[in-house]
């Protein structure tokens, strides 16, 4: 399993967001999980790697969260129970690593 975080520069949800899908792989028997980590610098990069916003949560090179919004250097928001949040709940990334790893 390839674990990849992408973000931009300056996301203020980086280090947190590193934490969490960690943390999130390793409950889900994957630890210790290597999370790759890298920035997306440009729109052409941003199209190319489906990036959809700051961060972005992939396994094997698949966005946990899909979506239909256009590829862009922006931040993205995650539907938590709480409201919107710069960050997914540990819970939904934790279904969602199940989700990929039953596909």
């Amino acid at each position: 399993m390839d674990f990849e975080l992408l973000t931009i520069q300056d996301c203020p949800h980086g280090s947190a967001a590193r934490e969490l899908f960690a943390r999130a792989a390793e409950l889900e028997g994957k630890a210790p999980a290597l999370i790759a980590a890298r920035e997306i610098m440009t729109d052409e990069e941003a199209a190319a790697s489906g990036f959809h916003g700051s961060p972005t949560f992939m396994v094997n090179g698949v966005d946990l969260f899909p979506s239909t919004a256009e590829p862009a250097m922006t931040c993205r928001v995650y539907r938590t129970a709480g409201g919107l949040s710069g960050l997914p709940s540990l819970e939904s990334l934790r279904e969602a690593i199940q989700a990929r790893l039953a596909a």
